[in-house]
Parts: C-alpha cells; sequence; structure tokens
C-alpha cells in the first residue's frame, strides 16, 4: 500500500468523520425545536449512559484491530489478522448484547438516581425508564460494526469505515426527526414518548452502516480470502496471545475516548438531584442540565472539531519523528499542533462567550435565552480544554507515553466528581461548569509535564504565542461587545432575526479583526502558511518583489 494511498483514505475517513459531526450537531436545532429543552435532558439521560456502556463493549476496538492486522500483513501474514477478525465478531456480539442487557435491565434503578421521581414537574420516571431501554437496543449492533470497519483499516481501507459513518449518522437523524415531529406534532403525542423513540434511532443508524458495511464485504470477500492463502507467514497466535496485543492497543484509546461522556455521566448522576435538594424547582434544573450538556455542548464542540480536525494530521509524523529519534523535527512538529490549537480555539472560544446570547438565541430560538445564553457565556471557554487534552493525548501516544494520558484522564475524573457537588451546592448550575474546569486543568497539568519531559519539549515559545493570541482575541472581544451593545440599543423588541442579525455581525466584526491583526503581524502565516499560503505575509512580500 503506497504513502499516497493511505494518506488519500485518512483524509477520507477524516473528513467522513467531521462530515458526520457536523451533521451531528444541525440536527439538535429543529430536534430541539420539537421537543424543547427538557426533551433534550431526557435524551441526555438516556445517551450519556448507552456512550459509556458502548465505550465499555468495544474497547476502542476499531483502531486496535486496525492496528493488530496491519501489523501483521506487513509481515506477510493475512491468516492471523482474519482468525482476530473471525474471533472477534463473536466475542463483541457477546459483549453487545451483555451490555444491551446491563443497560435495558438497570434503567428502573438509573432513574432515580437522576431526578425527583416524586416530582411531577418535568420528566417522569416512566419517561426515563422508556428513554433509556430504547436506546440500550443499538449495542447489539454497534460493536458488531466496530470489528469490520477495524479490519476494513487494517488493510488501508479507510472507505468502508467513512461511507458507512456517515449513512449511518444521517439514518439516525431523518430516523429522529420524521419520527418526533409524527409523534409530537402530528399525533399530539407526548414528549417522553417522541424522545424514546428518538434514541431509538441510534439502533435504526447502526442498522443503516452495518448494511453498508455488508456491502462492502461481500464484494471484497474473495480477494481478502485470496490474500490469506497466499500468506507467507502463520504467526499462529494463541487466542489469549491475540487478545493480549489488543488489549494493550485498544485501552488507552478507549479511556481517552471517554472523557467527555464520563464527565457529562458524573453531571447526570449530580445535577439534578444537587440542585432540586438545594431548592431548585425540577423543571428549571433539568432545564439547565439539558444547555448544559446537550444544546449548549454541542455548540462548543464545533471548535473543538475544527482545531482537532487541522491539528490531528500531525499526529503520525510525529509518531515517526519519535521513532526515528529525530528530536529538532519533533519539537517543530509538537510546536505546530499547539500553535495551531491555539490559533483557532482562543478567539472562537472567546467569541462564544461575548455572543453567548445571540448565537444560543438564533440556534435555538428565544424560549430559553437566558438560561442557555448565561451557560455558554462561562462554559464557551472550556472548548480550549477540550482541544488541547485531545491534543495532547494524541500526541502522548505518538510517543508511546499513552499510560500518561490514562492516568490525567483518571486524574480529571477524580477532580470532577470531588468538587461537583459541592460547587454546585455553592454555585448553582455554573458549578457543574467550573468542576468540568477543574478536572480537564487536572488532566492537562500532568499531559502536558508528560510532553514536556519525555519529548523534552520546551514550552517557552509556546507561553509567547499564547499571550500574543489572548492579546488579539481582547481586543477582538472589545470590537465584538461593542457591536452587541449597539444592537441590544437599536433593536427594541427580541426577537429571532434580531438575535441572529447580532451574530452575523459580530462574528464577521470579530473574525476581521482577528485576522486582520494575524496577518499584520504575520502571525496567520507562520501557524497556517503552509496550508493556506495567502496567509503568509512574508512569502507573499517577496513573490512579489
Amino acid at each position: 500500500m503506497s504513502d499516497s494511498k493511505l494518506m488519500r483514505g485518512t483524509a477520507i475517513l477524516t473528513a467522513a468523520t467531521i462530515a458526520s459531526k457536523i451533521l451531528g450537531l444541525i440536527y439538535i436545532f429543529p430536534f430541539t425545536a420539537i421537543v424543547g429543552q427538557t426533551g433534550i435532558a431526557l435524551y441526555q439521560y438516556g445517551y450519556l449512559p448507552y456512550t459509556v456502556l458502548l465505550s465499555l463493549a468495544t474497547l476502542g476496538v476499531p483502531l486496535a484491530i486496525s492496528k493488530f492486522v496491519s501489523k501483521y500483513h506487513a509481515l506477510g501474514d493475512y491468516n492471523t489478522g482474519h482468525r482476530l477478525f473471525k474471533s472477534g465478531l463473536f466475542i463483541l456480539s457477546i459483549s453487545g448484547f451483555i451490555a444491551f442487557l446491563l443497560l435495558f435491565l438497570s434503567a428502573p434503578k438509573l432513574a432515580p438516581m437522576v431526578v425527583d421521581t416524586s416530582d411531577l414537574q418535568g420528566n417522569s420516571y416512566e419517561d426515563i425508564v422508556f428513554t433509556i431501554r430504547m436506546v440500550s437496543v443499538a449495542l447489539i449492533v454497534v460493536p458488531i460494526m466496530s470489528v469490520i470497519r477495524g479490519y476494513f483499516q487494517g488493510f488501508q481501507s479507510m472507505g468502508p469505515t467513512a461511507v458507512s459513518q456517515v449513512v449511518e449518522q444521517l439514518v439516525r437523524i431523518i430516523f429522529i426527526l420524521s419520527i418526533t415531529f409524527v409523534i409530537v406534532e402530528v399525533m399530539n403525542g407526548n414528549t417522553g414518548k417522541a424522545v424514546g423513540f428518538a434514541t431509538f434511532g441510534a439502533f435504526v443508524g447502526a442498522l443503516g452502516g452495518l448494511a453498508v458495511l455488508l456491502t462492502y464485504w461481500f464484494k471484497r470477500k474473495q480477494s481478502i480470502q485470496e490474500q490469506i492463502e497466499l500468506s507467507k507467514v502463520d504467526h499462529k497466535l494463541s487466542f489469549k496471545s491475540m487478545y493480549k496485543e489488543l488489549v494493550a492497543y485498544a485501552l488507552p484509546l478507549s479511556f481517552v475516548g471517554l472523557a467527555l461522556p464520563l464527565y457529562q455521566l458524573i453531571d447526570m448522576f449530580t445535577f439534578n438531584k444537587t440542585l432540586t435538594s438545594n431548592g431548585w424547582d425540577k423543571l428549571v434544573a433539568e432545564t439547565y442540565f439539558a444547555v448544559f450538556s446537550g444544546t449548549a455542548h454541542k455548540v462548543i464542540l464545533i471548535p473543538m472539531a475544527l482545531a482537532t480536525a487541522l491539528s490531528i494530521t500531525l499526529i503520525p509524523t510525529i509518531t515517526k519523528s519519535f521513532t526515528n529519534q529525530d528530536k529538532g523535527i519533533l519539537q517543530k512538529q509538537i510546536t505546530q499542533t499547539f500553535q495551531i490549537i491555539l490559533f483557532l480555539t482562543i478567539p472562537a472560544a472567546v467569541g462564544l462567550s461575548v455572543l453567548s446570547y445571540p448565537v444560543f438565541g438564533s440556534l435555538y430560538g428565544l424560549a430559553d435565552i437566558e438560561i442557555g445564553g448565561f451557560i455558554l457565556r462561562y462554559y464557551a471557554p472550556i472548548a480550549l480544554f477540550f482541544s488541547l487534552f485531545a491534543v495532547t493525548a494524541a500526541i502522548l501516544q505518538g510517543i508511546n507515553k499513552q499510560k500518561y494520558a490514562v492516568i490525567a484522564l483518571a486524574v480529571g475524573l477524580t477532580m470532577k466528581l470531588m468538587t461537583t457537588k459541592w460547587l454546585l451546592v455553592l454555585m448553582g448550575p455554573l458549578g457543574g461548569v467550573f468542576s468540568t474546569y477543574l478536572g480537564y486543568f487536572a488532566s492537562l497539568g500532568i499531559t502536558v509535564w508528560a510532553i514536556g519531559k519525555y519529548a523534552e519539549f520546551n514550552y517557552r515559545f509556546i507561553l509567547k504565542r499564547t499571550i500574543l493570541i489572548s492579546l488579539f482575541s481582547f481586543v477582538m472581544a472589545i470590537g465584538v461587545i461593542t457591536i452587541n451593545v449597539g444592537m441590544k440599543e437599536f433593536m427594541t423588541e427580541p426577537s429571532r432575526f434580531g438575535q441572529f442579525a447580532t451574530l452575523i455581525l459580530g462574528a464577521g466584526a470579530g473574525l476581521i479583526i482577528y485576522m486582520f491583526l494575524s496577518y499584520r503581524t504575520n502571525l496567520a502565516g507562520q501557524v497556517l502558511g503552509n496550508r493556506f499560503r495567502i496567509l503568509n505575509k512574508n512569502k507573499k512580500m517577496n513573490g512579489s518583489t
């Protein structure tokens, strides 16, 4: 397999992942319009434990299998990878079914842990149980898909994974929006039933993704079998040896991927209970939780996705430089990775915070804008923490120190667990926000230290860059705030259109100010000049002379 073909496959998979995430963001707007913020809270009650159990049932299998299969293919042994594939289908079918039974049967026990079920306001005990049970069915299918995707990726064939991801997301979204619209708007049904069927969309989408993968499998089955028969080597590994190696690959990937769901799961079991026991109205508490864990959270993931998508392409080259002990190039690659994250995420987080009310009002309407804008204002900067943890964990993976990413996650989760309830009592709904900051800050302290120690990385230059980018973001924020205040004076009556106009003008002005400052100082050219030559001011000037 040529390097160019591998890079093309990786680019396709990256594009598909980004497309899938964008689709996952866009559907939340009409979905929220149909079911409201309490419906979003109910959706999270089902989806968060499902996500955690899914990660535990699959244990980072796609990437781990792909790494295992690719390794033995490179040694001329196609049979060992195929044996893992067949046994993996069997084992993950069992683990998926066990996870399904666990979630399905535990639903009645989980519901009272989430909300006070004696209070008739908000989501009911029956609605929560129904929602959890409906989403649990997807656990039967999704682990099987992960094995097939990993096996194809082991052949450096990213197309099946890419296409199945997009199809799975499309089918899921179409089902969710269709079923909720029919139940709520056409049949005048209740929100609880609509959201329960919406979470069943995870199973329907998985069937769509599996159908794509099986189509690819039957098309390629014969050629794969021919490669197996022509294998030059057979290591004849025992199943114990195979799975010991697989788990060594998978565990770090699985735990790091669990970061966000586990943080949100802690909030799910503490947020409503703590607030209501301290005098908060249950319906208000659930609305705050829906915004914090659902609607505002989705918006915050946008800058994280853009930043990590650009920087993550450097990770394979970091692995190569570390393996070859090329310290000079390694330093440059890590520096560039950090620069991209900071250059994109700091202004995006500042912009989201300053424009929190127009952003929330434009996307979700005015019904809960006071709660949504308030939470988003304080929660937006977490995008930087999310991005930095994802990338520092990936760098540690590249330099074979992934155990420190796992340790960092464990320390962060412990901090989150210890501070959430206390801060919720002390600060109200913002307690959940700031306990997340503390958790990620603790995790980043470890990952940043580990990179400095084991990659011998000096952060002095990155610190200077952070100060400069923060200064430009501050100037940008002043300009955006000025427009925001001016638009409030101009508009006598609040409207969704007015919020949208404020957002467009504010975001446009912020982008112009930040990019002007970055271009004039050639910061943009130094950070992104290799990707977008138009931003490289110095080269442009030299080319014209």
